[in-house]
């Protein structure tokens, strides 16, 4: 079971602290599935910008042989999702563009970001060597969730973690076999990444001298 549970699963009673509030970034290529998780976990109505694909990006917005998609996010996407136990949060969640085009609006997407959910899809592994390169050049904590659509190959977390090459600094990097349809398997990687958040900033607290 998970250490962190929705506000939905534990009311509040009495006079609850006041929630610590996390911005979380959700990034990845285009078509992985971040409108999707935010809208499986949101406990609000998700704010959105897909706008339709037109032929004017059919180039570059193309997901490959078999796989169709006929809308993508140009701005964001946005969502909320709180948690009570053991401790009072809420998690506001930013999904950024996949698109390279749209790159210049992780800056404002990712400012204050405790951390951020990379997602992933096996047959284009390649799409989140973007996301990984920002986050470890800006020293934002990650975790790679790999979403796992019905006809990708399916690879062990270590064989992810290899072929995206994470490094191998402590704490490592957590890869998470995930469904962003299903909100029980999505909220366990907002859960990842709020641990690795706090393991990353323990470790660089007692570093210091």
């Amino acid at each position: 079971m998970s250490a962190y549970a929705p506000a939905s699963e534990h009311p509040q009673s009495g006079n609850p602290a006041a929630p610590a509030v996390l911005k979380i970034v959700i990034a990845g290529g285009f078509g992985v599935g971040k409108t999707t998780l935010v809208k499986a976990v949101s406990e609000i109505a998700p704010l959105q910008t897909e706008e339709v694909l037109t032929q004017a990006s059919e180039a570059t917005d193309h997901l490959g042989e078999g796989q169709t998609k006929s809308t993508t996010t140009v701005a964001l996407d946005f969502g909320r999702i709180t948690f009570t136990h053991p401790r009072p949060m809420v998690l506001l969640l930013f999904g950024t563009p996949g698109q390279e085009r749209f790159l210049f609006t992780w800056d404002d997407l990712s400012s204050g970001a405790v951390g951020a959910v990379i997602l992933a899809d096996t047959r284009r592994l390649s799409d989140s060597f973007t996301a990984v390169s920002y986050f470890e050049q800006r020293g934002v904590p990650f975790v790679i969730a790999v979403n796992e659509f019905d006809q990708a190959h399916r690879y062990t977390p270590e064989e992810i973690r290899q072929a995206l090459r994470l490094s191998e600094a402590v704490p490592a990097v957590p890869v998470i076999l995930c469904d962003a349809r299903v909100t029980p398997s999505s909220i366990d990687v907002l859960i990842a990444l709020v641990t690795h958040a706090i393991a990353r900033h323990s470790a660089a607290q007692g570093a210091r001298p």
